[in-house]
């Protein structure tokens, strides 16, 4: 397991109540309630914030891969994330698409931003062979 050199930041929440529940981060700026996936709850659930955070962070990756490849990036590139809660013989499980929209960017120069993004991105590399996750260029 790799070891950071410097540690970037550390995001610290408190959360109580499970899924429907609240929580709240030790700087105040996050404080949502949660519900459970699907019912009409008034929170949003962990799936959409792991959904907003990842594809967050993989713009991010992007927009590094961009600038080693010395390519423009449009303002509104965009990742519509899909993060599924699923069940099966061996219990709950997470799988992901990542659907990237680089508008004005040849198809296979979008790819190749994409794939570099997915080796980048520490959220893609703490999932990597822990689920299923597809990558698409729209």
């Amino acid at each position: 397991m790799a070891q950071p050199d410097t540690i970037l930041y550390t995001g610290k929440t408190r959360t109580t109540g499970g899924r429907n529940g609240e929580a709240r981060s030790d700087d105040n700026r996050l404080d949502v309630k949660l519900s459970v996936p699907g019912s009409d709850g008034a929170g949003t659930n962990p799936e959409q914030l792991f959904a907003a955070g990842w594809s967050a962070c993989f713009i991010g990756a992007i927009g590094k891969a961009a600038q080693a490849l010395k390519v423009s990036l449009p303002a509104d590139v965009a990742v519509f994330a899909e993060v599924d809660l699923g069940n099966g013989a061996d219990g709950y499980f997470l799988q992901a698409r990542l659907n990237v929209s680089l508008p004005g960017i040849e198809r296979s120069v979008a790819q190749a931003l994409v794939e570099a993004a997915h080796q980048t991105c520490p959220y893609s590399k703490a999932t990597r062979g822990n689920i299923k996750v597809t990558l698409a260029v729209l």
